[in-house]
């Protein structure tokens, strides 16, 4: 396995690793080939991007909050240890290193589980246990929530720096235009940030979920995103602007398992964990905790149908932030990706995840087919918007002035928005 400096990127075929982080010289040098690289990537024909715990965690810190920690619990019930020994092998087999809370939770499921088929004694305890370990990681998560909300509702100038750049990180991805396949987010978070990220852009998000006031998880996929011309203008139907579609891998800790259906509950960002209740027989994460085997399977199954069509298609491209490579399934997924030529892989991360990031790019190969950007510099969130990620690319009114300036012979100004040029990794039949 190849050993990384502190500081990593690679835009085309030959990386650039460095000690420290550079300078601010260095930084305009590094941005004239990051940034156009990654205005290219982002008009690519199909675009998912998936964002892992360290996206929540990055937006946290600069408010000012304490990130979720997802450490070991304890559940103080006999059988324990061997609880524990199994959410470590478990752990192991997913090459994620340590096991954490969640490797417990799915351990102690399968124990509850048996001990209750027994109908042995111990079942009483582990259940209470279970439910107040549950209790405690969903308050957790809400937690986070009410603090990114609360710096941002200030309106001081940290508040304005977290709303700022959580709008422009986001707007960055979704702003494609409107002929093109909308962006595709995928997140194994239970939290609400994306959404709340939308809500302030004005992005419209698609999803499974149909209804107003309790909306249902549904199989089907219908993506009522077009917008009709009036009658009497030519021009065929279109896609409508600032739409995404958002896919949570893992469940949210607002829905939960009401009358045999998967349901969206009210639940306001921020809220406290009062609002949930009974969390062991009704909250839906993974690892999901509903004792019914047509639940467990039943949304997992087609969230995850969803993320693997999306990225397992020719001229696709996905683009990691804060995902350290802990999810062997998810992994497969991006293995089984990089099989098809035309497709590209972005990876920005604040480390190697415990040298994870590297053992999986070694392990699949196809280095012409993966961008990095990893370290503290580069996949610090404030540096990364500020200084590498495009501006959004329907931006007609900047691209019309530097076209009416090079008309006058004034030359190209700075902040020109670049027109989509060829995909870093050229298909048969490139989109661009």
């Amino acid at each position: 396995m190849p050993v990384w400096k502190p500081h990593l990127y690679r835009v085309g075929s030959s990386p650039v690793q460095l000690d420290a982080p550079p300078s601010e010289q260095e930084i305009a040098a590094h941005r004239k080939k990051i940034e156009p690289w990654l205005s290219a990537v982002l008009q690519s024909e199909h675009l998912s991007l998936f964002l892992g715990s360290g996206f929540t965690t990055a937006v946290t810190l600069l408010a000012g909050g304490k990130p979720l920690q997802m450490g070991k619990a304890s559940f103080k019930c006999p059988a324990e240890a061997e609880v524990n020994k199994a959410a470590d092998r478990s752990a192991e087999e997913m090459g994620r290193g340590d096991a954490n809370i969640e490797d417990q939770i799915r351990s102690a499921l399968s124990l509850l589980a048996g001990l209750e088929i027994l109908k042995d004694k111990r079942a009483a305890a582990w259940k209470t246990a279970l439910g107040s370990v549950l209790t405690g990681f969903a308050t957790g998560v809400l937690t986070c929530e009410k603090e990114i909300q609360s710096s941002i509702e200030k309106s001081d100038e940290k508040g304005e720096c977290v709303k700022n750049l959580l709008v422009s990180f986001l707007l960055s991805f979704a702003s494609r235009t409107a002929t093109r396949e909308r962006l595709h987010i995928f997140t194994t978070n239970y939290d609400r940030l994306i959404e709340y990220g939308c809500d302030l852009v004005g992005l419209r998000s698609i999803d499974r979920f149909v209804g107003t006031l309790l909306p249902v998880f549904r199989s089907s996929r219908l993506e009522v995103d077009l917008h009709y011309n009036p009658p009497g203008i030519r021009g065929e139907p279109r896609y409508l602007e600032g739409v995404v579609k958002l896919t949570k891998l893992h469940g949210s800790v607002d829905w939960k398992y009401y009358q045999r259906q998967i349901q969206k509950t009210a639940l306001p960002f921020g809220s406290t964990i009062d609002a949930i209740k009974n969390p062991l027989e009704s909250l839906i994460i993974y690892p999901n905790a509903a004792k019914d085997m047509e639940t467990l399977e039943f949304p997992y199954a087609e969230l995850f149908r969803d993320y693997c069509g999306a990225v397992c298609r020719p001229n696709s491209v996905l683009i990691t932030y804060g995902y350290g490579f802990g999810d062997d399934h998810i992994n497969r997924v991006i293995a089984d990706m990089l099989t098809i030529p035309s497709t590209h892989v972005v990876i920005i991360s604040y480390d190697d995840a415990s040298g994870r990031i590297p053992k999986f790019c070694d392990r699949v190969g196809h280095e012409a087919q993966i961008s990095l950007l990893v370290g503290k510099h580069f996949g610090d969130l404030e540096t990364l918007v500020e200084n590498y990620l495009p501006k959004p690319a329907i931006d007609h009114i900047t691209r019309r002035k530097t076209n009416l300036l090079k008309d006058r012979g004034e030359g190209v100004i700075e902040d020109k928005i670049e027109e989509p040029s060829p995909s870093p990794t050229p298909p048969a039949e490139s989109p661009i």
